[in-house]
């Protein structure tokens, strides 16, 4: 049967996120680093918000952009935080996580050969998904020599008559890395230059770090507060990571009104809305969560020194994340690839990461491990990893 499944789908390979959890979630004893959700529990409030739209009787459909009063309190917290404003009528929409918002994005703006350029490593759905709507992902390898961020001769090198977008996630899943202004007012001067549009994944922006040898906390810039920016971005974001509302399964774009109008259409006919519930839920998020927000963050803070330090002490030279919940240590000291130190150490240790080339160029020689896991297991992974590198270093 596999000559019915079309071109396009066979040559997307599957998720090598899912091939190492699926693996461990066989093994007794697991502790997993692989898989980028969060601990913590949805903070009691929102769930409570979430029942009691059920027992009033929510349960129906909401408009195809979200409820009015979703979209009306994340207009209001952008402009709050961001200073940006979005028009809850026509420029903002409410999608099933951030997954289906950045499929809208791509389906949206993509023409067959279209071509999309993808910093990498990056979340394994970009380069995916811009297949997927018919586009040719351009990859940029980054390097742990630049603290994973992509520049702008890089990205001008790669730049034709093709290329229709830039593809950017900030802070950064696998590395951990937070873009600098700069370099991301390169990156808008590129899109004015060449008149390309801008998809800003930004749904770890609440969850940015100070530096551990001191200083200053590390800055998000929301990419359509650049200059000139708000007409040519697409801005996705949600609640998964920074509320632990991963299983809400509700996110957000904001974009322009055609484009947005674009999305919506697509959304339309393969979503109908969001889920009524979540979207209550988000609601209470926005305006009574910021605790919860700053809780987590802490917490995710004191992991994040637990592992980075743990791992440069047993050889695996990590660079410092400043955002996200992942750390991507180098294993060069193993003497294997990352595919191979993956395996060995699950099979071995009973621990889970997931090697680097599962994000694309660039994560040759790395792993990535999710601090969003309680402290007292990282702890034990680290004692465990350490037996593995000393057995194979």
């Amino acid at each position: 049967m596999r000559d019915f499944v079309s071109a396009k789908v066979n040559s997307v390979p599957p998720s090598g996120i899912r091939k190492f959890f699926d693996i461990a979630a066989t093994m007794k004893d697991v502790i997993s680093l692989g898989i980028g959700e969060p601990d913590f529990t949805t903070p009691d409030n929102i769930i409570a918000s979430g029942i009691a739209s059920l027992k009033h009787g929510d349960t129906h459909y909401t408009s195809n952009s979200g409820t009015v009063e979703l979209r009306r309190a994340l207009s209001a917290y952008l402009q709050r935080r961001y200073q940006i404003e979005y028009d809850p009528e026509a420029e903002l929409l409410v999608t099933v996580g951030v997954s289906e918002a950045l499929y809208l994005a791509m389906t949206a703006i993509l023409d067959p050969g279209d071509e999309v350029i993808v910093p990498q490593p990056c979340f394994v759905a970009y380069t995916a998904e811009v297949t997927l709507a018919g586009g040719v992902p351009v990859p940029i390898a980054t390097r742990v020599e630049n603290n994973f961020q992509v520049t702008r001769e890089e990205i001008e090198a790669k730049i034709t008559p093709k290329t229709k977008a830039i593809l950017i996630g900030y802070p950064n899943n696998p590395t951990g890395a937070v873009m600098s202004r700069e370099r991301l007012l390169d990156i808008a001067q590129l899109a004015e230059k060449h008149d390309l549009l801008i998809i800003s994944d930004e749904i770890y922006d609440r969850l940015v770090y100070s530096s551990m040898a001191g200083g200053s906390q590390a800055q998000h810039t929301c990419f359509p507060t650049l200059p000139n920016m708000r007409e040519r971005t697409i801005l996705l974001g949600g609640f998964s990571k920074s509320h632990a509302m991963t299983g809400w399964r509700i996110g957000y774009s904001a974009a322009p009104k055609d484009i947005s109008a674009a999305m919506r259409k697509i959304h339309q006919y393969t979503i109908m809305s969001a889920p009524t519930m979540a979207q209550v839920a988000a609601i209470e998020a926005i305006e009574r969560g910021e605790e919860h927000v700053e809780m987590m963050r802490q917490e995710y803070d004191r992991r994040r020194r637990l592992i980075v330090g743990g791992f440069n002490s047993i050889g695996l030279k990590t660079f410092e994340p400043q955002g996200a919940f992942y750390a991507f240590p180098s294993i060069g000291i193993s003497g294997m690839n990352e595919d191979d130190f993956a395996n060995k150490l699950l099979q071995e240790e009973h621990v889970a990461v997931v090697p680097g080339t599962a994000f694309g160029a660039g994560g040759a020689g790395f792993v990535r491990a999710s601090y969003a896991t309680a402290y007292e297991k990282i702890e034990e992974a680290l004692r465990r990893m350490e037996r593995f590198v000393r057995r194979h270093g």
